[in-house]
């Protein structure tokens, strides 16, 4: 039997990542709420653009955004990926 080896890919959400808080649909469905924990945040790591702007990096999950937008779960998650 041949040998093979897969390479197991961590899905977006399940890196190594902080959670700094949540995202939702409004009740009315207009809008998307993001709900941001002050001190997760202030812990995160930033980047700084050629004009001396500071920003924080932070991700959502595209599929869980569209789960969350289909009505199929009612939040998903806002994280920055951690530093190594």
């Amino acid at each position: 039997m041949p040998k093979t080896t897969t390479k197991e890919e961590q899905p977006e959400n399940e890196q190594n990542t902080t959670l700094v808080g949540w995202a939702r649909q409004s009740r009315a469905g207009g809008a998307l709420k993001i709900s941001i924990h002050s001190d997760a945040i202030s812990n995160c790591h930033t980047y700084t653009t050629a004009d001396g702007t500071a920003y924080i990096p932070l991700v959502i999950s595209m599929a869980a955004l569209r789960r969350v937008l289909a009505g199929e779960q009612s939040v998903t998650t806002v994280s920055q990926f951690s530093e190594n």
